[in-house]
């Protein structure tokens, strides 16, 4: 049998993402984020989730996407303490399609030979057929190392 992963895909100025369906703790409403004075420009605040100081940060400034103003339609992923440092953060995106599980074959993995900054952020790339019929018709999905990315976060 094809081993496969599960992954939480979601939306992100448009594009389509998936992180490590175990990273997620959980997928919130957004909520009032309060600013903190003098944060790095991809913390956007903190939120009060059930009694838990919970840090949020821009994905979008993260990744270095195009700048997004926080809407209320937007959802927060909390990701598992574990996943960073044993902190609680969270991450904007703009919606959460849902989990998916991947067939291994469906990953292209990315070599050394795209820009190194970016692969190393880059799990891969998720080919996902929509029509069976219809060759054509894949969509992609980049999958995010989130821990990486917050990791990288933590050096700066």
């Amino acid at each position: 049998m094809a081993s496969t992963v599960e992954v939480v895909e979601f939306v992100l100025g448009g594009e389509r993402y998936a992180l490590d369906i175990q990273l997620a703790r959980e997928i919130v409403e957004m909520i009032q984020i309060t600013p903190i004075p003098r944060a790095p420009s991809y913390i956007s605040g903190v939120i009060n989730l059930r009694g838990e100081i919970t840090s949020i940060m821009n994905l979008n400034t993260l990744l270095d996407l195009p700048h997004q103003e926080i809407r209320d339609n937007q959802k927060i992923i909390v990701l598992v303490p574990e996943a960073v440092s044993g902190s609680n953060v969270g991450v904007i995106v703009d919606d959460v399609i849902g989990v998916l599980q991947v067939a291994e074959a469906e990953i292209e993995h990315l070599g050394d030979g795209l820009a190194s900054e970016v692969s190393g952020f880059v799990k891969g790339i998720i080919k996902v057929k929509r029509d069976e019929t219809d060759k054509e018709n894949t969509s992609l999905i980049i999958w995010i190392d989130m821990q990486k990315v917050v990791e990288d976060v933590a050096k700066k």
